[in-house]
């Protein structure tokens, strides 16, 4: 258990991390290492813990260091800043989920292989850039047989404190990593098809006794708006619709990834 100190001075620099530093600027805050984040509840600050992720301190109501937050205290060998909700809330700009922040170390992402190795249905985002949905479909793909997720480089940092949030901290149950534009190739020769989520005339139905139902499938869900890029399409095995009524054109990425993930997750 680390030491707790009750919050008396709002410009201490120990605090930056929670008050003063933007995304970007916490990912470059210990250059050249891998930065951090922040994660928030009891929850999802535990599951992060079990995935082995290293903190650096926490903020949280002082009430929590003997109630809700007393596991993770007992844990964490870091500094513990404590203060009321209203003080927090003022400082940080956001009245807390359950009242308890932690600063943790980023990791070196892993390479593709790795992610992969022992996976048999993989998610595949393509330029997801709402850190809501692309938390929304880390929570879809733990719970509906995702294995593992892949993210181009225009994606959402899963790691963003919202996308965490969303997620309920399974961005810390699955593997994932940022990969190429060559992922496809690498996912091939890995043993993988691809499956394109998209609107198309010349697609399988979900749900048709006709879709493919290989024992390594990657599933492509592409950007909100317009969906996959057309040379995605062409590249995967085949392309897989969801069937649509009342003239609605499609569903959201995130809702579209529970559905997907439901009917081609299964083994």
């Amino acid at each position: 258990m680390g030491s707790v100190f009750e919050i008396a001075d709002f410009s201490a620099p120990e605090l930056d991390v929670y008050a003063r530093l933007s995304e970007r600027e916490l990912l470059r805050f210990d250059e050249p290492l891998s930065g951090l984040f922040i994660a928030e509840s009891p929850k999802v600050i535990e599951r992060a813990l079990d995935a082995g992720y290293e903190p650096v301190s926490l903020l949280m109501e002082k009430k929590h260091v003997a109630g809700e937050a007393k596991d993770i205290v007992a844990r964490c060998d870091v500094p513990v800043y404590v203060s009321t909700l209203d003080v927090l809330t003022r400082l940080v700009g956001f009245q807390l989920t359950r009242g308890v922040l932690c600063a943790m170390r980023r990791r070196e992402e892993p390479s593709m292989e790795a992610v992969c190795a022992h996976a048999r249905r993989v998610a595949v985002l393509e330029d997801v850039q709402n850190p809501t949905n692309v938390g929304a479909i880390f929570r879809s793909a733990a719970a509906l047989g995702m294995d593992a997720v892949l993210l181009t480089a225009a994606c959402a940092d899963p790691l963003y404190r919202r996308a965490v949030r969303v997620s309920m901290g399974n961005v810390f149950l699955l593997p994932w990593t940022h990969v190429g534009a060559d992922w496809s190739a690498h996912l091939r020769a890995l043993g993988f098809q691809t499956a394109a989520m998209a609107l198309r005339d010349d697609s399988f139905s979900l749900g048709d006794p006709a879709l493919p139902r290989p024992e390594k499938l990657a599933v492509v869900l592409g950007t909100e708006g317009d969906g996959l890029a057309p040379r995605t399409i062409a590249d995967c095995d085949f392309t897989v619709r969801i069937p649509m009524s009342h003239g609605v054109d499609s569903l959201n990425v995130a809702a579209a990834s529970a559905v997907a993930f439901w009917e081609l997750g299964k083994r």
